[in-house]
């Protein structure tokens, strides 16, 4: 009688690098809400771990405590929202006041995503605890956009067209004007249709570019009879 030899699976039951990322990914996701609806203090290992069907001591093995955990999920909402240097370059196009409206809608389109509330909602609420995570979302997120900007107002003033003094002080001050209201209306629960965000943000734009071009010495008419 032939023996029939019991086949061994390798590593059985053991996930796959991809399946502990996508897990790794479930875990973040799930720490983003619990923390946008407990709070940092109320949100507990336990129950994260628990949204995901993983164990406390599975986390602690990767984090080595709750605010690791949380500039961890932090950093990841981050990343998601960084706009690509690509996806600045696309925007450009003949009129520069419809550059700036396209520069404009990427930053608010972010904020829009139910990832871009949640982190917005987070840094509003616990960066007086975590300070560096306001940092962090300015260095990685705005930063890029308004060295972008900076370098399209140094672009316009050398052509002529427009005299700005500071290109990166005026794109900072731009994406306050233009994107900041916008933002802040947002992520405070109040709904705004397109439309009505377009508006204030051409109202913006418009407002910065008439304090950004050149202005022509007056001549007065000469005297005399």
């Amino acid at each position: 009688m032939t023996r029939i030899k019991a086949v061994r699976r390798p590593g059985a039951g053991r996930p796959t690098r991809e399946q502990a990322l996508q897990r790794h990914d479930q875990l973040l996701d799930s720490a983003l809400d619990l923390f946008l609806d407990k709070g940092f203090e109320q949100a507990t290992i336990e129950a994260i771990a628990a949204s995901v069907g993983m164990t406390k001591r599975t986390v602690y093995a990767r984090y080595a405590d709750k605010a690791a955990l949380f500039r961890a999920t932090v950093q990841r909402a981050i990343e998601r929202l960084i706009v690509p240097a690509d996806a600045l370059l696309s925007v450009e196009c003949a009129e520069f006041e419809a550059t700036l409206a396209a520069i404009a809608w990427l930053r608010v389109g972010q904020v829009m995503t139910p990832t871009g509330l949640k982190l917005q909602r987070i840094i509003n609420t616990e960066s007086y605890r975590f300070p560096e995570i306001f940092t962090m979302a300015f260095e990685q997120g705005a930063r890029p956009v308004i060295e972008f900007l900076a370098g399209l107002l140094r672009r316009e003033t050398a052509a002529g067209r427009l005299s700005v003094a500071d290109p990166s002080r005026a794109a900072t001050v731009f994406m306050s004007m233009v994107v900041s209201g916008p933002v802040r209306i947002i992520v405070s629960g109040h709904r705004l249709t397109r439309d009505e965000i377009e508006e204030r943000m051409q109202f913006a734009i418009r407002l910065f570019l008439d304090g950004a071009r050149v202005r022509r010495e007056r001549r007065e008419p000469d005297g005399g009879p």
